[in-house]
């Protein structure tokens, strides 16, 4: 049974993303991929969240830290020894035409190139991760999380610089479940990217 998550005012009051309020486009509920690929490039990151624009707070270095090194290690280990492709953010997802998102780190796997294009990937990663912070942290646990589990992301991983820890998330009967939270000398036990498992976790983290 499908969910949809709405963020209510007491949320908001934890967290730096926030529906954009004055935008010219469409009513906030309606915005779709369409109307967000044509927003001016005004440096700033969007999203699009069951049709509603938010705007991504700025990554502070811890955040950009761990993307670097999640970036290195799983180039090393998945896209060089496949024909597989591990992407950054900034680069759009349309997970569905009201659902867009720019997960920090995703993998695609060969079976799934297809649908990747020049400008976005078209539906689900192989494996989404994002990077917590301060501003992002409860975004990334409930609307991030439901929206990568309706849409079949097979994995997905939510990283914590501060407390330098992984929590693995793979899909079990089109809902998530938790392999764990993994620290220290731990390897992640991922499906997606078995080849990872010689990397210690702490390797992910400044």
């Amino acid at each position: 049974m499908s969910r949809t998550v709405y963020i209510c005012p007491c949320f908001l009051k934890l967290v730096s993303i926030l529906p954009v309020r004055r935008t010219p486009g469409p009513k906030q509920g309606e915005w779709t991929y369409n109307d967000y690929a044509n927003l001016p490039n005004d440096g700033r990151r969007y999203e699009v969240m069951d049709g509603v624009l938010m705007l991504l707070p700025t990554p502070d270095g811890a955040h950009q830290d761990a993307v670097i090194r999640f970036v290195y290690h799983l180039f090393q280990h998945v896209e060089l020894t496949g024909p597989n492709k591990v992407m950054v953010s900034p680069f759009d997802v349309e997970l569905t035409p009201k659902k867009v998102v720019q997960p920090d780190v995703l993998v695609i796997l060969k079976a799934n190139m297809h649908n990747l294009t020049a400008s976005r990937l078209i539906g689900p990663p192989d494996l989404a991760i994002e990077i917590a912070s301060p501003g992002t942290a409860g975004y990334d646990r409930l609307s991030k999380y439901v929206a990568y589990e309706q849409a079949g992301v097979s994995e997905y991983w939510l990283a914590d610089p501060e407390e330098r820890n992984v929590e693995v998330f793979v899909l079990e009967e089109g809902h998530y479940q938790s392999l764990g939270i993994f620290v220290g000398k731990d390897t992640i036990p991922s499906r997606v990217a078995p080849a990872i498992a010689v990397v210690p976790v702490d390797q992910f983290f400044a």
